[in-house]
């Protein structure tokens, strides 16, 4: 909600600048043309209620959420000349390990409308892992570790088909790769349900994969879960 009232009200104060060309910088370099890609999916999808959105941003791209039932993303800096090879790339590896994780990931649909390429998913309900209290984490950190060594033991030491030809660097099975600020969880059952989030997905390190869960996250590290989550890992491997 706090990025929608900022891209409201900056594009909104934007009308009062004098000058053209400021005008036209801010609103391309600042707020990514969201008015235009907004406007493109509400040209596509006159069936859904434009009136209840949410902006996000993160990466290198923004998104939008519509009716708490379908999140749109595209990047920030949209070039139509560049192919949407990046969104092709995430699309395959989601639809590959869908049926093989323990979590909810995103069912990819690609969007072309207005002159953008968009991605679209069923939007996943759920609270953002780090946004807990320290206490809240502390005191799930077990639970949660056992739930993301299962997710990582499940990913990493699978190999499904169709996807050889994404192995583009060194590395000994597939990582989410971004783990850390993607995680949802049910505030009610206080369970992980979901992850998000994929375009950094690939071949990589089962060192780098676990290193990541924690990475951008003070709390997450001052818990102790990345430990718990090694300790959960190596048991999954014992009992293989």
């Amino acid at each position: 909600m706090l990025w929608k009232l900022f891209f409201l009200c900056l594009d909104f104060l934007c009308n009062f600048i004098p000058h053209r060309n400021t005008r036209e910088h801010i609103r391309t370099h600042v707020l990514y043309d969201w008015r235009k890609k907004f406007n493109a999916l509400r040209t596509a999808y006159p069936e859904l209620h434009f009136r209840h959105f949410r902006i996000i941003k993160g990466g290198w791209n923004i998104g939008f959420i519509i009716d708490n039932k379908y999140v749109f993303k595209i990047r920030k800096f949209y070039d139509n000349t560049i192919p949407a090879q990046r969104i092709e790339r995430e699309q395959r590896i989601t639809n590959a390990f869908a049926n093989i994780v323990n979590l909810r990931i995103p069912h990819i649909e690609i969007i072309k409308t207005g002159g953008y390429t968009f991605y679209k998913y069923d939007f996943i309900p759920g609270k953002n892992l780090t946004t807990f209290s320290q206490n809240v984490i502390n005191n799930n950190a077990k639970k949660w570790a056992h739930t993301l060594a299962q997710f990582i033991f499940l990913m990493h030491n699978a190999r499904p088909a169709g996807i050889d030809d994404l192995r583009d660097g060194n590395g000994d099975g597939w990582n989410h790769n971004d783990i850390c600020n993607n995680i949802l969880v049910n505030k009610k059952t206080m369970e992980i349900v979901g992850l998000i989030d994929w375009e950094y997905s690939g071949w990589g390190t089962l060192e780098t994969e676990i290193i990541n869960c924690t990475r951008f996250s003070k709390k997450m590290r001052a818990s102790g879960i990345n430990d718990m989550i090694q300790s959960e890992y190596r048991a999954l491997c014992k009992n293989k």
